[in-house]
């Protein structure tokens, strides 16, 4: 996949930046903790968690897909940390991260040994493509819509081990077709299937469980990028079947900027090589003799970190707990589909999101016919304040809206009228 962020930029134009960078904070008093749910009337509740983000009212922000807020206690948390750790000038790796890990881990349904912390989704990807036992002429299957941070890992391996790529093009209307196309591309030489659990173009939603099934009856390593899914969708990884899995935090969790995580199955340990080390990653008291890696997944994680960014993605996923991950997720397809049913009735727009419930969670993404990507991002932006995110990738020249937990009917409204607007304007 090809990036075009440049694309995104011009497209916005000069009156957009102005109408992004211009604008008042909402940001005021601290505000009130979320109640539990029920205790007030939902609209009231969900106002609750609003008030928790310190992102301004205009413009509406609908690009969590590409950089997700963080809500004041998580904010609270990365803050205080930094200032106590200031005070000593200590790092506190430990027991920040033995606490942190067991918060996450839970959170996916995996065992603290079985995470580590990485810097984003990218890395995590990395890990894998590199660590994996790979040869030239072993193939690996993703596909085509792979965000670069999922396929540029694969394009080092070709370049260092000379393994082949193949790629396919996502089914928008059939998980089964999804299967089907991954299933016609495999061979004897077939080592690695990835998938993005939920694409960055279109919010395509992947059969994830079923394609570890097919993967494991033949002994093929099935690595997810689930950038897009960590805190839009709840995320059962051990009912899902993987080998690995990589996430971020700074998306739809909700965590610190450059946090992250990857998932590998306890079992399959041994079989990612470490490609960086560190103190923490074993033991080496007798130079004369190997390494003595940890067995656990830590093992990736070298050298100081930053604990209270750590312990700040931990805060965000308690945060979701409270608000509810099931909560979380019914709320943000609520927004998609008010979305997706306007914007079916509206002429000259065409939805690219496919519409099986299934095979979609809370990005919704939208082709116009007479204005590119850019061009649309950038009249949004300019004349409705509406902060979404151009899709150029794979030459589709779309527009990809997110729709999260501090989102509101309101603002879907708005986002319904304005691209009616541009239909008649663009």
């Amino acid at each position: 996949m090809s990036l075009d962020r440049r694309s995104f930029l011009q497209g916005l134009g000069a009156g957009a930046f102005a109408a992004l960078a211009g604008c008042t904070t909402s940001a005021g008093a601290r505000p009130a903790p979320v109640p539990a749910f029920g205790r007030v009337e939902p609209e009231a509740f969900w106002r609750s968690v609003r008030a928790q983000y310190r992102l301004r009212t205009d413009p509406i922000y609908l690009n969590t897909g590409g950089v997700g807020p963080i809500a004041q206690p998580v904010l609270d948390e990365v803050t205080s940390t930094t200032l106590r750790l200031q005070e000593h000038a200590e790092h506190e790796h430990e027991p920040s991260f033995s606490r942190s890990r067991a918060t996450v881990a839970a959170f996916l349904g995996i065992t603290p040994d079985e995470l580590c912390f990485t810097r984003n989704a990218t890395e995590g990807n990395s890990i894998i493509a590199a660590g994996l036992d790979l040869r030239p002429g072993d193939e690996v299957i993703f596909e085509s819509h792979a965000h670069p941070g999922g396929s540029f890992p694969w394009g080092n391996q070709v370049k260092q081990r000379g393994i082949k790529v193949l790629v396919f093009e996502p089914d928008h209307d059939s998980a089964e077709g999804n299967l089907a196309r991954i299933r016609e591309l495999v061979s004897p030489r077939t080592k690695v299937i990835q998938v993005s659990h939920a694409t960055c173009t279109t919010g395509l939603i992947f059969p994830a469980r079923e394609i570890a099934e097919f993967a494991r009856e033949r002994d093929i390593w099935f690595h997810i990028d689930g950038a897009q899914t960590v805190g839009m969708i709840p995320v059962d990884l051990q009912a899902i079947g993987c080998d690995s899995y990589a996430f971020c935090g700074h998306k739809w969790l909700g965590g610190p900027h450059e946090t992250g995580g990857l998932f590998i199955r306890r079992d399959r340990l041994d079989a990612v090589a470490t490609t960086g080390t560190g103190a923490y990653s074993g033991e080496w008291p007798d130079f004369a003799e190997p390494i003595r890696l940890f067995a656990a997944a830590s093992r990736h994680e070298y050298g100081t970190r930053n604990a209270a960014q750590v312990l700040g993605l931990a805060e965000a996923v308690r945060f979701q707990e409270h608000v509810g991950k099931e909560r979380i997720a019914a709320r943000g397809r609520e927004l998609a589909e008010m979305l997706l049913a306007a914007f079916a009735d509206i002429d000259g727009i065409t939805i690219l999101t496919p519409r099986p419930a299934a095979m979609r969670g809370s990005m919704t993404t939208i082709r116009h016919a007479r204005a590119g990507g850019g061009q649309l991002s950038g009249y949004l932006a300019e004349k409705h304040g509406l902060r979404c995110r151009m899709v150029s990738e794979q030459g589709l020249e779309a527009l990809r809206i997110s729709t999260h937990l501090f989102n509101s009917p309101a603002e879907c409204e708005r986002i319904i009228a304005a691209v009616r607007a541009s239909v008649r304007d663009l």
